[in-house]
């Protein structure tokens, strides 16, 4: 036993040398990544934005201004979009239109459901008031730079590209648990998908941003083609592929603000998100189990006794990591956490990567659904 043991715990402990060299390239192609020049357009189309709304969480009125405040020399329209007509986004769109008389601010109330995926139902409702034939879809958490517009509508109208997204940080809050979050997304989902882009083992599409034209919407089999997959930014960002386009992700980082007020709420949508990667993709996200080092080092000493070696690596990897967080902080210009954090962060990681596997049901906006193995919502 005693053997078996040690040889688990070299296992871990190769495991966590592995993913502590992943966390220093992944960090490295994030930088790259954001010095990456983007295209340059001297014509700006019309537009029209599409934002899904469903309550008004902390800091719903500011994501929404940063959209009204684009430095867009084109024709800008903006619809939101409830289901609801008691929702309380309603009035702070409703301050948006007092607060610029001068834009094109469209809200549509429709309740009509067409699946189990309320967002998607509600994309259906609204694209129906858009004037234009450019698209930028956005969730409703995310705040954006007043260049945001200009820099995603050129990578769009790059040659060949039929959707385009952007990669985005964490922006937590007071609370320490919208804190964690944040540094989950900065600090490991960044970096892999900076590194899965870079190595062509990531092909980012993320609700954070969609721009697609009508025309290749409708190629795709438009909204009512994803109305009951979970991940329906993935699925749309697969479709417009399988069409013969790329997805293009400009060298910008839009900001999720991270809104969780407990632990209980963290864990569940992490949780749900890590069972629909899952779900999508098997292989990569067993695989992914290497971008949580500090963990598997501590369990791998563990085993082992805490031997020197032991010592010497968790000491390292912890470097590593804070190290990679301060890197990615000036790449990004955006502070996550503070950097005491990481190795609570790391291992609450490893936990809800392993909860990933012990089932298929996930909770999403006070329902319980069973995910399928395509991604499809099945009501649980």
């Amino acid at each position: 036993m005693i053997v078996l043991l040690h040889a688990v715990g070299y296992v871990l402990c190769a495991l966590a040398v592995c993913g502590g060299l992943y966390s220093v390239l992944a960090a490295g192609l994030v930088a790259r990544f954001m010095a990456h020049a983007g295209p340059i357009k001297a014509a700006f189309p019309s537009v029209t934005i599409i934002k899904p709304l469903h309550g008004a969480p902390t800091g719903l009125a500011d994501a929404l201004e940063s959209f009204c405040r684009q430095d867009y020399p084109g024709a800008m329209q903006i619809v939101f979009g409830v289901q609801d007509a008691r929702d309380l986004a309603i009035p702070v769109v409703r301050g948006l239109q007092r607060r610029h008389p001068a834009l094109d601010i469209v809200l549509a109330i429709d309740s009509r459901l067409y699946g189990t995926n309320r967002k998607v139902s509600n994309l259906i409702n609204i694209v129906q008031r858009a004037d234009h034939d450019v698209l930028v879809m956005s969730d409703a958490d995310i705040l954006v730079g007043p260049h945001y517009l200009r820099d995603v509508v050129a990578a769009l109208g790059c040659e060949g590209v039929g959707a385009a997204s952007c990669l985005y940080v964490g922006a937590g809050g007071a609370d320490r648990w919208s804190r964690l979050s944040a540094m989950a997304i900065n600090y490991q989902f960044l970096p892999s998908v900076a590194l899965g882009t870079a190595f062509g083992l990531a092909r980012p599409c993320f609700g954070s941003t969609i721009a697609i034209t009508a025309t290749v919407l409708r190629e795709i089999g438009g909204f009512e083609a994803f109305v009951d997959h979970l991940a329906d930014d993935y699925e749309i960002g697969r479709a417009v592929r399988a069409r013969g386009y790329r997805v293009a992700a400009p060298a910008l980082v839009v900001s999720h603000l991270c809104t969780e007020a407990s632990a209980g709420e963290l864990v569940g949508h992490e949780v749900r998100w890590n069972r629909t990667v899952r779900r999508i993709d098997a292989a990569g996200h067993a695989g992914s189990v290497i971008t949580h080092p500090l963990p598997l080092a501590l369990l791998g000493a563990t085993l082992l006794g805490f031997p020197t070696l032991g010592l010497v690596l968790i000491s390292t990897i912890v470097g590593v990591r804070i190290g990679g967080k301060f890197f990615i902080d000036a790449a990004t210009g955006v502070r996550a956490g503070p950097w005491w954090l990481i190795p609570a962060r790391d291992v609450l990681s490893l936990g809800v990567f392993l909860a990933s596997f012990a089932g298929n049901t996930v909770g999403w906006q006070g329902r319980r659904f069973r995910v399928g193995r395509d991604g499809v919502l099945i009501h649980a």
